[in-house]
């Protein structure tokens, strides 16, 4: 039987791998197997260390999105389904990538139909990011190429998910929802909470039941496009922390802590909006245990999601930052963030294993397809 391929966009900070998660464990308690596969511009994912500390298969697919990265995709899938043979393929794909459906959905269901079938898309947002955007309410915005970005993968969905509903109220929720349903009104709107479970069900079997509507297609400026992901600024950072030998175990959960509110007050004086700042820290040699930390807008407070039950000697840090700012920003903030919060004001040591930092280059798909036709 070929695996259903599900794809579960939206923008940086939305909660897609919070999401994603909570969906495989669903799927596996309904006794399918299923495969994650992963995706950013650069190396070194929080959201692969995540897959695997809850002890599913995960491939990550690095150096671009899924549309320019095609043939890595279908690599990937193929290496699952040699593994582990999923009934489920859920992708995450890049947060500030669109037109999913043209270059990576229809591609693979006109191809490699006969291994896999594609499920419709769901774009996920975070209703506050989304009020913004939408003129619901105040707050830092980003700028008109990368919103423009933010709207279109909006326009593409077929399941409109407003995540953390948590954050709202009823009012709210109803002035989002007939504001999302009026500018988009092709995609069906559900609204739900992957922290609390609240609606993921009713979203998860309705996704898995569809069949993708071929014939949407997404017309789009890619100019425009790829001038609004040069915008953003992109980092990427593997840390070494060890005791110093005369020092005892330290806490990770408050280090994390520590270093995402100096990474968020460096990044507020630079004038960076932030569009996603996450970090995972696991004890050296045990990736199963993990602690994790989001930020996910500069006018909102780092959320530890994972915590580490004891204290650890050393262990490895995965930093990944998305902002609008200027690459060597973010890599000032980051070395000097890492410096005062592990060396000075802990006495630890550390090593930075891996750093890069840029901006996207222009989106260049293998395929694009209209419905029908190359």
């Amino acid at each position: 039987m070929p695996s259903r391929y599900l794809m579960i966009g939206g923008f940086l900070g939305a909660g897609k791998t919070t999401m994603i998660q909570r969906f495989a464990r669903h799927l596996d308690a309904r006794g399918l197997r299923v495969g994650l596969i992963t995706n950013d511009q650069g190396a070194g994912l929080v959201d692969s260390a995540i897959g695997r500390s809850n002890q599913f298969p995960v491939e990550e697919i690095a150096g671009g999105c899924f549309c320019c990265r095609f043939n890595s995709l279908i690599e990937a899938a193929a290496s699952l389904t040699e593994a582990n043979r999923p009934d489920v393929l859920l992708a995450e794909p890049v947060g500030s990538c669109t037109d999913l459906v043209a270059t990576v959905s229809l591609p693979l269901q006109k191809i490699y139909g006969d291994d896999y079938r594609v499920a419709p898309l769901s774009v996920l947002v975070d209703p506050v990011r989304a009020g913004q955007v939408l003129g619901l309410r105040e707050g830092r915005r980003f700028s008109e190429n990368v919103l423009y970005i933010y709207r279109k993968q909006l326009e593409e969905a077929e399941f409109i998910v407003v995540n953390k509903a948590d954050l709202l109220d009823e009012a709210q929720r109803s002035d989002l929802v007939a504001a999302l349903k009026r500018e988009f009104p092709k995609a069906r709107v559900l609204v739900v909470s992957a922290r609390s479970g609240d609606g993921c069900e009713d979203w998860f079997e309705a996704v898995l039941a569809a069949e993708m509507d071929t014939a949407r297609f997404l017309e789009i400026d890619y100019d425009r496009y790829g001038e609004g992901e040069a915008l953003l600024g992109w980092l990427n950072a593997t840390v070494e922390i060890k005791a110093d030998s005369g020092l005892d175990e330290f806490d990770g959960n408050e280090l994390l802590q520590s270093l995402a509110s100096s990474l968020k007050e460096k990044l507020e004086l630079a004038g960076a909006e932030v569009a996603h700042l996450k970090m995972t820290l696991t004890p050296a040699g045990d990736p199963l245990e993990i602690a994790a930390i989001n930020l996910v807008r500069g006018d909102s407070l780092p959320e530890l999601s994972h915590r580490l039950y004891e204290p650890l000697e050393d262990g490895e840090l995965l930093l990944n930052i998305r902002a609008e700012v200027d690459p060597d920003t973010l890599e000032e903030a980051a070395t000097a963030a890492l410096e005062t919060e592990i060396a000075i004001a802990r006495g630890l040591l550390f090593r930075i294993a891996h750093l890069e930092h840029f901006r996207p280059g222009m989106p260049v798909p293998t395929h694009r397809m209209a419905s029908g036709n190359p």
